[in-house]
């Protein structure tokens, strides 16, 4: 199974992006989504964007794994 989690794009340079997942930063690559920019939130997967979500799926999606941890 693979999981891959809403961040949120902080900066851009070039084909990689600062984004934050959480409070937690990574540099990830926006190859597969050049289209995404500052302030969207995109689905990442080992280190890559592989779609640009819109805000309130984004923030669901962050709000059902907020729970996940909370039962475990």
């Amino acid at each position: 199974m693979c999981l891959a989690i809403p961040a949120l794009i902080k900066s851009i340079k070039g084909h990689l992006a600062v984004v934050d997942i959480e409070g937690i930063t990574r540099e990830v690559s926006l190859e597969l989504t050049p289209e995404a920019k500052i302030g969207d939130y995109v689905l990442l997967h080992t280190g890559y964007a592989i779609s640009v979500l819109d805000q309130n799926e984004a923030e669901e999606t962050l709000t059902l794994l907020r729970q996940i941890v909370e039962v475990r």
